[in-house]
């Protein structure tokens, strides 16, 4: 299985978000990751797919029919070395007295940023791809997860060039 990463632009409308994720889930795909958001422009949004396939005809099906879909703007496959992505935890971690100062040694080590401190638990918060997430709650792990939670995959193409400001241009010639 290959995954893949789709920058998905759309028109920032109610119901856009069902019907874009309803073609992946009529076509049995697990998405493994899904992240919407605004853009730098109130009328668009852009949803980041993370899927695994095991065959990418499936998956070029699936991205002509969403260029199909009235409110989709633009998409694009963010390739791994052409893209920016990253992922953000949070996580609540055991640190009494005991092991407190050797949970923020592990929190230094990752340049992670401590949220919250209360008298038995720590909240971590970490930025960064998702191997290096996944390492972070393998060191944490022996200390005591008590809670965590991790968004989804949000990326950017590397260079100069937008993505959003071609969509834009598409939509006002349609207007």
């Amino acid at each position: 299985m290959s995954t893949h990463t789709l920058s998905v632009l759309v028109e920032n409308k109610p119901g856009v978000l069902v019907r874009v994720a309803g073609l992946f889930s009529r076509r049995g795909f697990n998405i493994d990751s899904l992240a919407v958001g605004p853009t730098e422009h109130a009328e668009i949004s852009r949803i980041t797919i993370v899927v695994s396939v095991a065959e990418t005809t499936a998956l070029e099906q699936v991205t002509k029919q969403l260029n199909k879909l009235i409110n989709v703007l633009k998409i694009v496959e963010l390739e791994e070395r052409q893209a920016v992505q990253r992922e953000l935890l949070l996580v609540k971690v055991r640190a009494d007295e005991a092991t407190r100062r050797d949970v923020l040694q592990i929190v230094e080590l990752f340049k992670a940023k401590v949220a919250d401190v209360g008298p038995e638990a720590l909240t971590v918060e970490l930025t960064g791809r998702p191997d290096k997430l996944e390492a972070l709650l393998k060191m944490l792990e022996p200390y005591g997860i008590r809670e965590m939670v991790q968004s989804g995959t949000v990326a950017l193409g590397r260079g100069p060039r937008s993505m959003t400001q071609a969509a834009l241009r598409s939509v006002e010639r349609s207007a």
